[in-house]
């Protein structure tokens, strides 16, 4: 199964991705692990991503895709691979779907989480990361025991600076004005597939889970 999993910051992308991975043993693969290994594998297109990034530049749009085209050559995606949080504007999409047919693959599908600015702001501005382990926290819904403490190992806690409310609300606006044109992108397409990730996150899992089996190639493989 081939999959792209889009939403706003804060939507549940990372950890419904994780869950999707677990269930249909697929690896998780976001641009931050791609930029990862490939400059730790010392890739030619690696070395020209760490040039751009220790300039505290952007990795240009077409060498970026290129980097996700070798990422989903490995082994380990030949099963098929889930996208979270790439493409994130149309010129990537498209360059990722002309890459995607010279190799002679297809997406099966791709996962909107939609979730409200509100609720966002409200989730992200109450997340709170232990600074030894780097276990998460939401003051609302899964608050530490001891307050400012984390339960695993006694670390403290500490609020990312992209995780209060100004730096959030650059960042949704950033979202609807480069990435949620995606949506109609992709719906005219006929591969996007809406899901309520208002809920709490094991429905939300409930529901991707039920969308994704319904697939056809998903289906097939089953009968």
């Amino acid at each position: 199964m081939r999959l792209i999993i889009l939403g706003l910051p804060g939507s549940g992308k990372g950890s419904q991705s994780k869950l999707i991975s677990k269930q249909f043993g697929i690896p998780q693969i976001s641009t931050g692990d791609i930029l990862r290994r490939a400059v730790k594998e010392g890739m030619e297109l690696g070395d020209k991503a760490r040039s751009y990034m220790e300039r505290g530049q952007l990795v240009p749009d077409a060498l970026m895709t290129e980097l996700v085209i070798q990422r989903l050559e490995k082994e380990d995606c030949q099963q098929g691979f889930i996208l979270d949080g790439f493409p994130r504007t149309i010129n990537q999409a498209e360059t990722l779907d002309d890459l995607l047919k010279e190799k002679n693959m297809a997406l099966d599908s791709v996962l909107e989480l939609q979730v409200s600015d509100e609720a966002v702001i409200q989730r992200l501005s109450n997340r709170r990361l232990c600074s030894r382990c780097t276990a998460d926290y939401n003051l609302l819904s899964n608050p530490p025991k001891e307050r400012g403490i984390c339960d695993q190992c006694g670390g403290s806690l500490y609020q990312r600076e992209d995780d209060r409310e100004e730096t959030i609300a650059r960042r949704l606006q950033v979202y609807h004005l480069q990435t949620k044109p995606l949506e109609t992108y992709y719906k005219d397409k006929d591969v996007l597939r809406i899901v309520d990730a208002g809920k709490g996150v094991e429905e939300v899992s409930s529901e991707i889970s039920d969308t994704l089996r319904s697939l056809p190639r998903v289906a097939s493989a089953k009968g």
